[in-house]
Protein backbone atom coordinates (compact mmCIF):
# COMPACT_ATOMS: atom_id res chain seq x y z
CA UNK A 1 0.00 0.00 0.00
CA UNK A 2 2.82 2.21 -0.42
CA UNK A 3 0.87 4.69 -2.98
CA UNK A 4 -1.46 5.68 0.07
CA UNK A 5 0.33 8.75 2.33
CA UNK A 6 0.22 8.27 5.38
CA UNK A 7 1.30 10.55 8.45
CA UNK A 8 4.39 9.27 10.37
CA UNK A 9 5.24 9.22 14.33
CA UNK A 10 9.00 8.78 14.82
CA UNK A 11 9.95 6.62 18.18
CA UNK A 12 12.98 4.86 19.73
CA UNK A 13 11.00 1.96 19.66
CA UNK A 14 7.54 0.19 18.77
CA UNK A 15 6.11 -2.16 20.17
CA UNK A 16 3.07 -4.53 18.80
CA UNK A 17 1.12 -6.26 21.26
CA UNK A 18 0.41 -5.14 24.80
CA UNK A 19 1.16 -8.86 26.55
CA UNK A 20 3.71 -9.83 28.98
CA UNK A 21 6.52 -9.49 26.46
CA UNK A 22 6.20 -6.12 24.79
CA UNK A 23 4.61 -4.66 28.12
CA UNK A 24 7.81 -5.58 29.92
CA UNK A 25 9.90 -4.46 27.01
CA UNK A 26 8.04 -1.13 27.48
CA UNK A 27 9.02 -0.89 31.10
CA UNK A 28 12.43 -2.02 31.36
CA UNK A 29 13.21 0.26 28.54
CA UNK A 30 11.95 3.47 30.54
CA UNK A 31 13.30 1.79 33.51
CA UNK A 32 16.80 2.18 31.51
CA UNK A 33 16.50 5.73 30.41
CA UNK A 34 13.53 7.28 30.80
CA UNK A 35 14.00 9.91 27.82
CA UNK A 36 13.44 7.29 25.14
CA UNK A 37 10.35 7.74 23.26
CA UNK A 38 8.50 4.05 23.44
CA UNK A 39 4.84 3.01 21.91
CA UNK A 40 3.41 0.11 22.39
CA UNK A 41 -0.07 -0.64 20.31
CA UNK A 42 -2.58 -3.52 21.16
CA UNK A 43 -5.31 -4.36 18.78
CA UNK A 44 -7.38 -5.46 21.39
CA UNK A 45 -9.96 -2.57 22.54
CA UNK A 46 -8.19 -2.21 25.47
CA UNK A 47 -5.11 -4.09 27.06
CA UNK A 48 -5.94 -7.79 28.28
CA UNK A 49 -9.41 -7.82 26.04
CA UNK A 50 -7.21 -10.55 23.72
CA UNK A 51 -5.23 -12.03 26.74
CA UNK A 52 -5.55 -15.64 27.64
CA UNK A 53 -3.98 -18.05 29.44
CA UNK A 54 -4.01 -20.88 32.50
CA UNK A 55 -2.21 -19.25 33.85
CA UNK A 56 -0.56 -20.20 36.70
CA UNK A 57 2.62 -17.58 36.82
CA UNK A 58 5.97 -18.31 37.83
CA UNK A 59 6.54 -14.86 39.07
CA UNK A 60 10.58 -15.06 38.41
CA UNK A 61 9.85 -13.04 35.45
CA UNK A 62 7.87 -10.03 37.51
CA UNK A 63 11.15 -10.46 39.88
CA UNK A 64 13.57 -9.25 37.61
CA UNK A 65 11.39 -6.59 36.09
CA UNK A 66 9.50 -4.87 39.15
CA UNK A 67 11.20 -6.77 42.05
CA UNK A 68 8.95 -4.60 44.56
CA UNK A 69 5.39 -5.86 42.48
CA UNK A 70 3.86 -6.89 45.29
CA UNK A 71 4.51 -3.69 47.14
CA UNK A 72 3.10 -2.14 43.95
CA UNK A 73 0.15 -4.52 44.13
CA UNK A 74 0.39 -6.41 41.53
CA UNK A 75 -2.78 -8.80 41.17
CA UNK A 76 -0.75 -11.99 41.91
CA UNK A 77 -3.87 -12.80 44.82
CA UNK A 78 -4.08 -16.96 44.64
CA UNK A 79 -0.29 -18.77 45.57
CA UNK A 80 -0.70 -22.25 44.82
CA UNK A 81 -1.19 -24.35 48.09
CA UNK A 82 -2.09 -27.94 46.51
CA UNK A 83 -0.52 -29.13 43.20
CA UNK A 84 -2.67 -32.46 41.62
CA UNK A 85 -1.95 -35.01 38.90
CA UNK A 86 -4.21 -37.50 37.37
CA UNK A 87 -4.12 -40.16 34.92
CA UNK A 88 -8.08 -40.16 34.00
CA UNK A 89 -9.89 -43.09 32.49
CA UNK A 90 -13.47 -42.69 31.17
CA UNK A 91 -15.05 -43.64 34.34
CA UNK A 92 -12.26 -43.27 37.15
CA UNK A 93 -8.66 -41.48 38.06
CA UNK A 94 -5.39 -42.33 39.16
CA UNK A 95 -3.75 -40.13 40.92
CA UNK A 96 -0.01 -39.79 40.54
CA UNK A 97 2.28 -39.06 43.12
CA UNK A 98 4.20 -35.35 43.20
CA UNK A 99 7.21 -36.88 44.89
CA UNK A 100 8.68 -38.57 41.43
CA UNK A 101 7.98 -35.21 39.24
CA UNK A 102 11.34 -33.30 38.12
CA UNK A 103 11.49 -30.83 40.73
CA UNK A 104 10.84 -28.29 37.67
CA UNK A 105 7.05 -29.46 37.93
CA UNK A 106 6.74 -27.85 41.37
CA UNK A 107 4.28 -25.27 41.10
CA UNK A 108 4.50 -24.09 44.76
CA UNK A 109 5.64 -20.72 44.65
CA UNK A 110 3.47 -19.70 41.60
CA UNK A 111 0.32 -17.76 41.39
CA UNK A 112 -3.21 -18.38 39.79
CA UNK A 113 -4.07 -15.36 37.94
CA UNK A 114 -5.99 -14.02 35.69
CA UNK A 115 -3.35 -12.79 32.81
CA UNK A 116 -5.37 -10.36 31.73
CA UNK A 117 -5.89 -8.65 34.95
CA UNK A 118 -1.70 -8.45 35.13
CA UNK A 119 -1.17 -6.92 31.94
CA UNK A 120 -3.61 -4.23 32.91
CA UNK A 121 -1.50 -3.90 36.00
CA UNK A 122 2.03 -3.85 33.93
CA UNK A 123 0.10 -0.94 31.71
CA UNK A 124 -0.56 1.03 34.68
CA UNK A 125 2.98 0.74 35.62
CA UNK A 126 4.46 1.25 32.02
CA UNK A 127 2.29 4.30 31.53
CA UNK A 128 3.70 5.56 34.83
CA UNK A 129 6.99 5.65 33.48
CA UNK A 130 5.82 7.49 30.67
CA UNK A 131 5.19 4.70 27.83
CA UNK A 132 2.86 5.79 25.16
CA UNK A 133 -0.09 2.80 24.78
CA UNK A 134 -2.72 2.90 22.22
CA UNK A 135 -5.17 0.29 22.46
CA UNK A 136 -7.97 -0.73 19.26
CA UNK A 137 -4.74 -0.03 16.86
CA UNK A 138 -4.05 -3.27 14.65
CA UNK A 139 -0.64 -3.67 13.13
CA UNK A 140 -1.57 -4.40 9.76
CA UNK A 141 1.57 -4.33 7.66
CA UNK A 142 5.21 -3.26 8.62
CA UNK A 143 7.21 -0.09 7.12
CA UNK A 144 10.84 -1.47 5.39
CA UNK A 145 13.50 1.08 5.15
CA UNK A 146 15.64 1.63 2.01
CA UNK A 147 18.32 -1.03 3.12
CA UNK A 148 15.66 -4.07 3.65
CA UNK A 149 15.35 -3.24 7.99
CA UNK A 150 12.46 -3.17 9.25
CA UNK A 151 11.46 0.32 10.12
CA UNK A 152 8.21 0.72 11.49
CA UNK A 153 4.68 -0.87 11.25
CA UNK A 154 1.22 0.67 9.89
CA UNK A 155 -1.34 1.00 12.19
CA UNK A 156 -4.50 2.35 13.09
CA UNK A 157 -6.60 1.38 9.10
CA UNK A 158 -10.22 1.50 9.69
CA UNK A 159 -13.16 1.33 7.14
CA UNK A 160 -11.39 -0.76 4.40
CA UNK A 161 -14.57 -1.88 1.40
CA UNK A 162 -15.86 -5.27 1.69
CA UNK A 163 -13.33 -6.16 -0.85
CA UNK A 164 -10.53 -4.39 0.87
CA UNK A 165 -10.10 -1.57 -1.11
CA UNK A 166 -9.75 1.61 -0.03
CA UNK A 167 -12.88 4.02 -0.16
CA UNK A 168 -13.91 7.22 0.24
CA UNK A 169 -14.73 6.92 4.30
CA UNK A 170 -11.47 4.49 4.83
CA UNK A 171 -8.87 5.97 7.62
CA UNK A 172 -5.62 5.21 6.05
CA UNK A 173 -4.11 5.03 9.32
CA UNK A 174 -0.29 5.76 10.10
CA UNK A 175 3.00 4.77 10.19
CA UNK A 176 4.90 4.48 13.65
CA UNK A 177 8.27 4.26 12.64
CA UNK A 178 11.40 3.27 15.49
CA UNK A 179 15.32 2.66 15.44
CA UNK A 180 13.88 -0.37 16.44
CA UNK A 181 10.69 -2.75 16.18
CA UNK A 182 9.41 -5.60 18.66
CA UNK A 183 7.15 -7.72 17.67
CA UNK A 184 5.10 -9.11 20.80
CA UNK A 185 2.03 -10.21 18.94
CA UNK A 186 2.25 -14.00 20.59
CA UNK A 187 1.03 -16.96 18.76
CA UNK A 188 1.33 -17.08 15.40
CA UNK A 189 1.14 -12.93 15.02
CA UNK A 190 0.73 -11.99 11.07
CA UNK A 191 3.81 -9.62 11.09
CA UNK A 192 5.84 -11.85 12.75
CA UNK A 193 4.91 -14.74 10.44
CA UNK A 194 5.76 -12.32 7.39
CA UNK A 195 9.34 -11.59 9.38
CA UNK A 196 10.33 -15.07 9.81
CA UNK A 197 9.49 -16.21 5.80
CA UNK A 198 11.28 -13.16 4.60
CA UNK A 199 14.26 -12.89 6.39
CA UNK A 200 14.31 -17.23 6.33
CA UNK A 201 14.70 -17.32 10.58
CA UNK A 202 13.53 -20.78 10.86
CA UNK A 203 16.62 -22.02 8.40
CA UNK A 204 17.92 -24.83 10.36
CA UNK A 205 15.69 -24.87 13.23
CA UNK A 206 12.83 -27.46 13.49
CA UNK A 207 9.23 -26.76 12.78
CA UNK A 208 7.09 -25.09 15.33
CA UNK A 209 4.32 -27.50 16.62
CA UNK A 210 0.92 -26.00 18.56
CA UNK A 211 -1.91 -26.91 20.24
CA UNK A 212 -5.98 -25.41 20.48
CA UNK A 213 -6.02 -24.26 24.33
CA UNK A 214 -9.70 -23.85 25.26
CA UNK A 215 -10.79 -21.96 28.67
CA UNK A 216 -13.87 -21.36 30.68
CA UNK A 217 -14.38 -19.55 33.62
CA UNK A 218 -16.80 -21.19 36.27
CA UNK A 219 -18.56 -20.09 39.13
CA UNK A 220 -19.04 -23.31 41.38
CA UNK A 221 -20.41 -24.14 44.78
CA UNK A 222 -18.73 -22.47 47.71
CA UNK A 223 -18.32 -26.04 49.46
CA UNK A 224 -16.29 -27.79 46.34
CA UNK A 225 -13.89 -24.47 46.01
CA UNK A 226 -10.46 -24.94 47.14
CA UNK A 227 -8.66 -21.54 46.27
CA UNK A 228 -5.13 -22.26 45.63
CA UNK A 229 -5.44 -25.77 44.02
CA UNK A 230 -3.76 -26.63 41.29
CA UNK A 231 -5.42 -30.01 38.95
CA UNK A 232 -3.87 -30.97 35.62
CA UNK A 233 -4.92 -34.40 33.54
CA UNK A 234 -4.09 -36.38 31.33
CA UNK A 235 -5.41 -39.81 29.49
CA UNK A 236 -9.66 -39.63 28.53
CA UNK A 237 -11.26 -38.48 26.61
CA UNK A 238 -8.33 -37.84 24.17
CA UNK A 239 -6.30 -41.28 24.76
CA UNK A 240 -4.47 -42.29 21.54
CA UNK A 241 -6.72 -39.80 19.29
CA UNK A 242 -4.50 -36.52 20.09
CA UNK A 243 -1.97 -35.70 23.01
CA UNK A 244 -3.09 -33.15 25.40
CA UNK A 245 -4.66 -32.60 28.53
CA UNK A 246 -6.58 -30.49 31.07
CA UNK A 247 -6.16 -27.72 33.78
CA UNK A 248 -8.78 -27.03 36.72
CA UNK A 249 -7.52 -24.14 38.80
CA UNK A 250 -8.83 -22.34 41.75
CA UNK A 251 -8.86 -18.88 42.12
CA UNK A 252 -10.20 -16.49 44.42
CA UNK A 253 -14.00 -15.52 44.83
CA UNK A 254 -15.83 -19.32 44.06
CA UNK A 255 -14.12 -19.15 40.30
CA UNK A 256 -12.18 -22.31 38.74
CA UNK A 257 -10.54 -21.84 35.26
CA UNK A 258 -11.52 -25.29 33.23
CA UNK A 259 -9.63 -25.42 30.34
CA UNK A 260 -8.33 -28.14 27.97
CA UNK A 261 -5.54 -28.56 25.47
CA UNK A 262 -5.44 -30.23 21.97
CA UNK A 263 -1.99 -31.32 20.42
CA UNK A 264 -2.24 -30.03 16.84
CA UNK A 265 -0.41 -32.71 14.97
CA UNK A 266 -3.21 -35.38 15.40
CA UNK A 267 -3.96 -37.29 12.33
CA UNK A 268 -7.17 -38.36 12.10
CA UNK A 269 -9.16 -35.19 10.38
CA UNK A 270 -12.46 -35.93 12.21
CA UNK A 271 -11.05 -34.75 15.72
CA UNK A 272 -13.25 -32.27 16.91
CA UNK A 273 -11.09 -30.58 19.72
CA UNK A 274 -13.70 -28.52 20.80
CA UNK A 275 -16.49 -31.38 21.74
CA UNK A 276 -13.40 -33.27 23.54
CA UNK A 277 -12.86 -30.38 25.46
CA UNK A 278 -17.18 -30.39 26.41
CA UNK A 279 -17.01 -34.41 26.73
CA UNK A 280 -14.21 -33.92 29.01
CA UNK A 281 -16.37 -31.90 31.66
CA UNK A 282 -19.05 -35.15 31.71
CA UNK A 283 -15.65 -37.23 33.67
CA UNK A 284 -17.37 -37.74 36.73
CA UNK A 285 -14.05 -35.90 38.70
CA UNK A 286 -14.74 -33.02 36.95
CA UNK A 287 -18.44 -33.35 36.70
CA UNK A 288 -19.05 -33.47 40.64
CA UNK A 289 -17.02 -30.07 41.06
CA UNK A 290 -18.93 -28.11 37.96
CA UNK A 291 -22.38 -29.50 39.15
CA UNK A 292 -24.70 -26.47 40.39
CA UNK A 293 -22.40 -24.33 38.78
CA UNK A 294 -22.44 -21.50 36.26
CA UNK A 295 -20.11 -20.73 33.12
CA UNK A 296 -19.16 -17.26 33.13
CA UNK A 297 -16.83 -16.96 30.13
CA UNK A 298 -15.24 -18.95 27.21
CA UNK A 299 -12.26 -17.93 25.13
CA UNK A 300 -9.47 -19.86 23.13
CA UNK A 301 -6.21 -19.51 21.46
CA UNK A 302 -3.53 -21.41 20.14
CA UNK A 303 -0.22 -22.45 22.10
CA UNK A 304 3.38 -23.11 20.84
CA UNK A 305 4.78 -26.66 21.85
CA UNK A 306 7.79 -26.83 19.85
CA UNK A 307 10.04 -25.80 22.36
CA UNK A 308 13.73 -25.17 22.37
CA UNK A 309 14.49 -26.56 18.88
CA UNK A 310 11.89 -24.76 17.35
CA UNK A 311 12.30 -21.53 18.41
CA UNK A 312 13.51 -19.16 15.00
CA UNK A 313 16.57 -16.49 15.11
CA UNK A 314 15.40 -13.53 16.92
CA UNK A 315 16.38 -10.80 15.19
CA UNK A 316 16.66 -9.61 11.98
CA UNK A 317 17.83 -6.06 10.42
CA UNK A 318 15.34 -3.60 12.83
CA UNK A 319 12.97 -6.19 14.91
CA UNK A 320 13.18 -8.49 17.06
CA UNK A 321 10.42 -10.97 17.74
CA UNK A 322 9.34 -11.60 21.73
CA UNK A 323 7.70 -14.23 23.86
CA UNK A 324 5.34 -16.65 21.98
CA UNK A 325 5.97 -14.47 18.96
CA UNK A 326 9.07 -16.66 18.94
CA UNK A 327 7.79 -19.55 20.86
CA UNK A 328 9.03 -19.70 24.60
CA UNK A 329 6.37 -22.18 26.44
CA UNK A 330 7.47 -24.43 28.30
CA UNK A 331 5.57 -27.32 27.18
CA UNK A 332 5.41 -29.69 30.70
CA UNK A 333 5.08 -26.42 32.91
CA UNK A 334 2.14 -25.56 30.60
CA UNK A 335 4.47 -22.05 31.26
CA UNK A 336 5.34 -19.52 29.01
CA UNK A 337 5.07 -16.24 30.70
CA UNK A 338 7.26 -16.13 32.52
CA UNK A 339 9.61 -16.76 29.35
CA UNK A 340 7.90 -13.51 27.72
CA UNK A 341 8.49 -11.48 30.37
CA UNK A 342 12.73 -12.14 30.24
CA UNK A 343 12.57 -12.08 26.67
CA UNK A 344 10.89 -8.61 26.61
CA UNK A 345 13.56 -7.58 29.33
CA UNK A 346 16.52 -8.97 27.65
CA UNK A 347 15.51 -7.19 24.18
CA UNK A 348 15.02 -4.01 26.04
CA UNK A 349 17.98 -4.20 26.99
CA UNK A 350 20.23 -5.28 23.95
CA UNK A 351 17.80 -2.37 22.03
CA UNK A 352 18.88 0.64 24.87
CA UNK A 353 22.77 -0.54 24.46
CA UNK A 354 22.00 -0.49 20.97
CA UNK A 355 20.80 3.00 20.97
CA UNK A 356 23.15 4.43 23.28
CA UNK A 357 25.98 3.49 20.85
CA UNK A 358 23.66 5.33 18.32
CA UNK A 359 22.64 2.28 15.83
CA UNK A 360 19.62 1.67 14.42
CA UNK A 361 18.01 -0.77 12.01
CA UNK A 362 20.56 -3.38 12.71
CA UNK A 363 20.40 -6.77 13.88
CA UNK A 364 20.08 -6.77 18.07
CA UNK A 365 22.73 -10.00 18.50
CA UNK A 366 22.88 -9.91 22.10
CA UNK A 367 19.42 -10.64 22.56
CA UNK A 368 19.85 -13.54 20.58
CA UNK A 369 22.68 -14.34 22.82
CA UNK A 370 21.08 -14.06 25.99
CA UNK A 371 17.58 -15.78 25.56
CA UNK A 372 19.48 -18.44 24.17
CA UNK A 373 22.24 -19.01 26.73
CA UNK A 374 20.17 -17.43 29.58
CA UNK A 375 17.33 -18.11 31.79
CA UNK A 376 14.81 -18.75 29.09
CA UNK A 377 17.57 -21.51 27.12
CA UNK A 378 18.11 -23.18 29.93
CA UNK A 379 13.88 -23.68 31.36
CA UNK A 380 13.49 -24.44 27.55
CA UNK A 381 16.26 -27.23 26.96
CA UNK A 382 15.66 -29.69 29.62
CA UNK A 383 12.30 -29.64 28.70
CA UNK A 384 12.90 -29.90 24.53
CA UNK A 385 12.55 -33.24 24.10
CA UNK A 386 8.96 -34.47 25.97
CA UNK A 387 6.97 -33.47 22.99
CA UNK A 388 8.56 -35.27 20.52
CA UNK A 389 8.82 -38.05 22.83
CA UNK A 390 5.17 -37.82 23.41
CA UNK A 391 4.01 -37.10 19.42
CA UNK A 392 6.37 -40.24 18.29
CA UNK A 393 6.29 -42.77 21.66
CA UNK A 394 2.67 -42.00 22.64
CA UNK A 395 1.41 -40.70 26.43
CA UNK A 396 2.91 -43.55 29.01
CA UNK A 397 6.03 -43.72 26.98
CA UNK A 398 6.90 -40.13 26.78
CA UNK A 399 6.10 -39.98 30.43
CA UNK A 400 8.24 -42.38 32.03
CA UNK A 401 11.26 -41.21 29.15
CA UNK A 402 10.32 -37.42 29.22
CA UNK A 403 10.15 -37.50 33.67
CA UNK A 404 13.53 -39.40 33.27
CA UNK A 405 14.91 -37.02 30.77
CA UNK A 406 13.88 -34.23 32.80
CA UNK A 407 15.84 -35.46 36.20
CA UNK A 408 18.25 -36.15 34.19
CA UNK A 409 19.07 -33.02 32.85
CA UNK A 410 18.38 -31.54 36.13
CA UNK A 411 21.13 -33.42 37.47
CA UNK A 412 23.65 -33.10 34.66
CA UNK A 413 23.09 -29.31 33.82
CA UNK A 414 21.07 -29.99 30.48
CA UNK A 415 23.21 -32.99 29.80
CA UNK A 416 20.63 -35.35 27.46
CA UNK A 417 21.00 -39.05 26.74
CA UNK A 418 18.86 -38.54 24.20
CA UNK A 419 20.26 -35.27 22.56
CA UNK A 420 18.38 -33.26 21.02
CA UNK A 421 14.58 -34.91 19.40
CA UNK A 422 13.33 -33.42 16.23
CA UNK A 423 9.67 -33.02 15.71
CA UNK A 424 9.76 -33.96 12.12
CA UNK A 425 6.23 -33.02 10.36
CA UNK A 426 4.19 -29.46 10.88
CA UNK A 427 0.91 -29.94 12.23
CA UNK A 428 -0.59 -29.06 8.78
CA UNK A 429 1.00 -31.97 7.12
CA UNK A 430 0.64 -34.41 9.93
CA UNK A 431 -3.20 -34.69 9.28
CA UNK A 432 -3.80 -37.85 7.17
CA UNK A 433 -6.65 -38.58 4.96
CA UNK A 434 -10.11 -39.04 6.58
CA UNK A 435 -10.55 -42.34 4.48
CA UNK A 436 -7.85 -44.18 6.79
CA UNK A 437 -9.94 -43.31 9.90
CA UNK A 438 -13.38 -43.48 11.56
CA UNK A 439 -15.82 -40.64 12.15
CA UNK A 440 -15.90 -40.18 16.03
CA UNK A 441 -19.69 -39.72 17.70
CA UNK A 442 -19.55 -36.86 20.27
CA UNK A 443 -22.73 -36.78 22.88
CA UNK A 444 -25.01 -33.74 22.13
CA UNK A 445 -24.18 -30.92 24.75
CA UNK A 446 -26.27 -31.07 27.48
CA UNK A 447 -26.79 -27.31 28.13
CA UNK A 448 -25.52 -27.53 31.79
CA UNK A 449 -21.80 -28.92 31.93
CA UNK A 450 -21.23 -29.30 28.31
CA UNK A 451 -22.41 -26.43 25.52
CA UNK A 452 -22.37 -25.88 21.52
CA UNK A 453 -20.14 -23.64 20.19
CA UNK A 454 -21.91 -20.80 19.19
CA UNK A 455 -23.36 -20.68 22.55
CA UNK A 456 -20.15 -20.42 24.07
CA UNK A 457 -18.47 -17.94 22.01
CA UNK A 458 -21.15 -15.70 22.68
CA UNK A 459 -19.60 -15.75 26.20
CA UNK A 460 -15.90 -14.60 25.01
CA UNK A 461 -18.05 -11.32 23.54
CA UNK A 462 -16.19 -11.43 20.46
CA UNK A 463 -17.05 -8.81 18.17
CA UNK A 464 -16.26 -7.89 14.07
CA UNK A 465 -17.39 -4.52 12.04
CA UNK A 466 -19.42 -7.04 9.82
CA UNK A 467 -18.83 -4.75 6.82
CA UNK A 468 -14.86 -4.61 6.94
CA UNK A 469 -12.86 -7.40 4.48
CA UNK A 470 -13.14 -11.41 5.99
CA UNK A 471 -9.20 -11.27 7.94
CA UNK A 472 -9.30 -15.02 7.30
CA UNK A 473 -7.34 -15.02 3.77
CA UNK A 474 -8.01 -18.03 1.60
CA UNK A 475 -5.33 -18.51 -1.19
CA UNK A 476 -7.29 -20.21 -3.11
CA UNK A 477 -11.52 -19.87 -2.73
CA UNK A 478 -12.26 -23.27 -4.77
CA UNK A 479 -9.58 -25.67 -2.52
CA UNK A 480 -11.96 -26.26 1.13
CA UNK A 481 -14.82 -27.81 -1.39
CA UNK A 482 -12.28 -29.27 -4.13
CA UNK A 483 -9.35 -30.91 -1.66
CA UNK A 484 -10.25 -30.53 1.91
CA UNK A 485 -13.62 -31.60 1.48
CA UNK A 486 -13.10 -34.80 -0.24
CA UNK A 487 -10.06 -35.80 0.76
CA UNK A 488 -10.06 -34.82 4.69
CA UNK A 489 -14.03 -33.96 5.54
CA UNK A 490 -12.99 -30.44 5.90
CA UNK A 491 -11.37 -30.44 9.10
CA UNK A 492 -11.71 -26.46 9.43
CA UNK A 493 -15.44 -27.38 10.21
CA UNK A 494 -14.25 -29.26 13.51
CA UNK A 495 -10.65 -27.34 14.19
CA UNK A 496 -12.17 -23.93 14.81
CA UNK A 497 -13.44 -23.54 18.29
CA UNK A 498 -15.24 -21.07 17.03
CA UNK A 499 -17.45 -22.37 14.80
CA UNK A 500 -15.97 -19.84 11.93
CA UNK A 501 -16.07 -22.33 8.89
CA UNK A 502 -18.82 -24.38 7.68
CA UNK A 503 -19.44 -26.80 4.72
CA UNK A 504 -23.22 -26.13 3.18
CA UNK A 505 -24.86 -28.64 1.80
CA UNK A 506 -28.46 -27.79 0.56
CA UNK A 507 -30.57 -30.55 -1.60
CA UNK A 508 -29.87 -29.80 -5.35
CA UNK A 509 -26.89 -27.28 -5.07
CA UNK A 510 -23.02 -27.97 -4.76
CA UNK A 511 -21.37 -27.70 -1.63
CA UNK A 512 -20.31 -24.20 0.03
CA UNK A 513 -17.87 -23.39 2.56
CA UNK A 514 -18.62 -20.39 4.22
CA UNK A 515 -16.67 -18.19 6.56
CA UNK A 516 -18.35 -16.70 9.60
CA UNK A 517 -15.64 -14.20 10.56
CA UNK A 518 -17.64 -12.53 13.00
CA UNK A 519 -17.49 -15.31 15.33
CA UNK A 520 -13.44 -15.42 15.34
CA UNK A 521 -11.46 -15.31 18.93
CA UNK A 522 -8.20 -15.17 17.07
CA UNK A 523 -6.97 -18.44 18.09
CA UNK A 524 -5.30 -18.89 14.74
CA UNK A 525 -5.30 -22.60 14.83
CA UNK A 526 -6.97 -22.29 11.04
CA UNK A 527 -3.27 -20.70 9.83
CA UNK A 528 -1.47 -23.90 11.39
CA UNK A 529 -3.51 -26.54 10.75
CA UNK A 530 -5.40 -26.22 7.58
CA UNK A 531 -4.01 -29.68 5.48
CA UNK A 532 -3.51 -27.65 2.27
CA UNK A 533 -2.24 -24.62 3.88
CA UNK A 534 -4.96 -22.89 2.23
CA UNK A 535 -5.86 -20.09 5.19
CA UNK A 536 -4.33 -16.99 6.84
CA UNK A 537 -4.95 -15.18 9.42
CA UNK A 538 -4.81 -11.46 9.26
CA UNK A 539 -5.52 -8.78 11.71
CA UNK A 540 -9.05 -7.24 11.65
CA UNK A 541 -9.39 -3.74 12.10
CA UNK A 542 -8.46 -2.39 15.37
CA UNK A 543 -10.76 -2.80 18.82
CA UNK A 544 -12.57 -6.27 17.08
CA UNK A 545 -12.05 -9.85 18.34
CA UNK A 546 -13.06 -11.49 21.70
CA UNK A 547 -13.48 -9.26 24.99
CA UNK A 548 -11.93 -11.26 27.57
CA UNK A 549 -12.90 -9.86 31.50
CA UNK A 550 -10.32 -11.80 33.58
CA UNK A 551 -8.93 -14.36 31.17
Amino acid sequence: MSEIEREAMEYDVVIVGAGPAGLSAAIRLKQLDADLNVVVLEKGSEVGAHILSGAVLDPCGLDALIPDWKEKGAPLNTPVNEDNFYMLGEAGEIRVPNFPMPPLMNNHGNYIVSMGNVCRWMAEQAEELGVEIFPGMACSELVYGDNGEVKGVVAGVFGLEEDGSYGPNTEPGMELHGKYVFLGEGVRGSLSKEVIEKYDLQAGKEPQKYGVGMKEIWEIDPAKHKEGTVTHTMGWPLNSNAGGGSFVYHLENNQVYVGFVVHLNYKNPHLFPYMEFQRFKHHPMIAELLEGGKRVAYGARAITEGGYQSMPKLVAPGVALLGCSAGMVNVPRIKGNHNAMLSGKAAAEAAFDAIKAERSGDELTPYEEDVRGGAIGKDLKKVRNVKPMWSKWGLTASLALGGFDMWFQTLTGGFSLFGTLKHGKNDAEATEEASKHKPIDYPKPDGKLSFDRLTNVSFSMTNHEESQPCHLRLADPDKPISVNLPKFAEPAQRYCPAGVYEVVEEEGNEPRFVVNFQNCVHCKTCDIKDPSQNITWTTPQGGDGPNYPNM
